[in-house]
């Protein structure tokens, strides 16, 4: 509850798994209904926030399967490729192929 910022039992029951105290949590939960309400009102970003997605492989696929309808590939051919983009900046032009991503957390790196 609010006077322990602990995150009620019922919301996590019906939300994404999250750890965070509920202060943080609200916090990440705006973040998120902000990023998804940009993406309606003004098509799809040039850059994804991929730890902002509750089920990051089916955007993953998603993006494998736009890929191989394009080019007219089997989807089971492809294979993911990542580049680190060593940018101070914010503005990016959409990719031809693939997808520009942040949030992306390497473990034991």
């Amino acid at each position: 509850g609010i006077l322990t910022n602990t995150t009620p039992g019922v919301w996590k029951g019906a939300s994404y798994p999250s750890l965070k105290p509920l202060s943080s949590y609200v916090a990440d939960l705006a973040a998120r209904l902000k990023f998804f309400q940009e993406w309606i009102k003004n098509d799809a970003p040039i850059t994804f926030w991929l730890s902002g997605f509750f089920f990051t492989q089916s955007f993953l696929t998603g993006q494998l399967q736009n890929y191989a309808r394009k080019n007219k590939v089997e989807i089971d051919t492809l294979i993911w490729n990542f580049k680190v983009l060593r940018t101070a900046t914010n503005r990016f032009t959409k990719p031809d192929s693939g997808c520009l991503v942040y949030g992306l957390f390497v473990d034991g790196a």
